[in-house]
């Protein structure tokens, strides 16, 4: 048993440690990119979007529609730098359940059509990013290191 364990969990752990840095990396510029630009199409498409919302459901789409597009622009750029991104990953996750609940409820009928839309995915990165924070590569990172003061 002991060798299985060696093998199976304990050499992927050491190669990964070394690769630590890529999955935030990877996911904080895929869920950044997709909302820079979906923040941005919305901005760009205001009166739509509100209609949108208001047929949704969604309570003064007047006020939220401008709001939720700004921060996804602002948060897509900003998860694209690894910057503040634990502060921006916690609201989108509540502009994903949002999405999810007003938007595409209708299609969920089982787990599996839930665990299948793409903003439940966009939900678990946010998720992640928010409680893992945006890794290694990033300004977060970098502002950190600047300002620790070495140990005695």
């Amino acid at each position: 048993m002991k060798s299985i364990v060696a093998a199976l969990i304990d050499w992927p752990e050491r190669v990964a440690a070394h690769l630590a840095w890529l999955g935030p990396l990877v996911a904080r510029i895929t869920v950044g990119w997709v909302f820079l630009w979906a923040g941005w199409g919305k901005l760009g498409a205001m009166p739509q979007v509100i209609e949108n919302f208001r047929g949704w459901g969604v309570p003064s789409p007047e006020i939220l529609a401008p709001f939720v597009s700004g921060l996804e622009f602002v948060g897509g750029i900003l998860l694209l730098l690894g910057l503040f991104t634990r502060l921006f990953a916690a609201p989108l996750i509540v502009v994903m359940i949002v999405a999810i609940k007003s938007a595409l409820w209708e299609q969920v009928d089982s787990l599996e059509s839930l665990l299948g839309l793409g903003e439940f995915a966009y939900l678990a990165i946010f998720l992640w990013l928010s409680t893992a924070g945006p890794g290694a590569v990033s300004l977060d990172y970098l502002l950190q290191r600047s300002v620790r003061t070495p140990a005695r």
